[in-house]
């Protein structure tokens, strides 16, 4: 499915349910239900998780990661009761955003954002939850301000395998010793809002193979951050294959891309 057979329905008004069915095309009805029994199967995955956990279902957000696939994915999703959505390369968010922009979605972006392309991030996202060094916090407050938008959420990217004792080579994002100082810069700068942390289970380092231990390490580093910023209450964490981990150690989100939208084509 490629953007040219973008349907007029994500343009107009918010109409979804049979409205929008009415709207599809062949292509697209079987792609929407391709995609609503995909979702079927992770809501049942995130309800267990949570029941498993003692949790409500209701504390854990769903955010889709449509990253690689068009924006008429996007809308179908929408369609499909799906609030919450990801990019993590502002090249393919921003022109979605855009056309996506009648649709009640909030966009996340999940990506390492490199400060050329904050003014851009900013005009579509309603968190980042990359933030992972000083500069950029300075950037993105700079931003926004400039643009007049709303208070931007961010969250504190966490890297687990930069732990003491760990490699440092792998993810993107904070040693957990470094995270106090980023948090407290982001909770002081104008035109941001201190969201809390984010973070995916390392590739390296003493935690790299066990989610568990690492989601768990992050709930950690999530108290602490709430002792000083006690809004701060989000925990980002989690995606297809470790899911259930990432509920049973507080996780209030979970990213998820292939098992709702399938295998991934290689980015270009």
């Amino acid at each position: 499915m490629t953007n040219d057979i973008y349907g007029p329905f994500p343009g107009g008004p918010r109409a979804f349910g049979q409205t929008l069915l009415d709207a599809l095309t062949d292509g697209q009805r079987a792609r929407y239900e391709e995609l609503g029994a995909n979702l079927d199967v992770v809501e049942r995955r995130i309800t267990a998780a949570c029941a498993a956990a003692g949790r409500s279902r209701d504390e854990v957000t769903l955010i889709v990661v449509t990253k690689t696939y068009p924006a008429e994915d996007s809308a179908l999703l929408a369609g499909l009761g799906v609030t919450d959505v990801a990019e993590n390369r502002d090249q393919d968010a921003a022109p979605k955003a855009e056309l996506c922009a009648n649709l009640p979605l909030e966009w996340h972006f999940v990506g390492q954002l490199q400060t050329n392309k904050v003014r851009s991030v900013v005009r579509y996202a309603n968190r980042v939850h990359s933030v992972d060094r000083l500069r950029l916090v300075g950037s993105l407050s700079a931003a926004v301000l400039k643009s007049e938008r709303p208070e931007l959420g961010c969250l504190v990217q966490v890297a687990l395998d930069k732990e003491a004792g760990g490699g440092g080579e792998g993810r993107a994002g904070v040693a957990p010793a470094e995270v106090a100082a980023l948090a407290d810069a982001i909770a002081a700068a104008p035109g941001l809002r201190l969201d809390g942390v984010m973070t995916v289970a390392p590739l390296t380092g003493p935690l790299a193979g066990d989610p568990a231990r690492a989601f768990g390490r992050l709930a950690e580093i999530s108290t602490a951050v709430r002792a000083s910023h006690p809004a701060a209450t989000m925990v980002s964490a989690g995606m297809s294959g470790d899911l259930e981990q990432a509920v049973a150690a507080g996780a209030t989100h979970v990213r998820v891309g292939t098992a709702v939208l399938g295998v991934r084509s290689p980015l270009g």
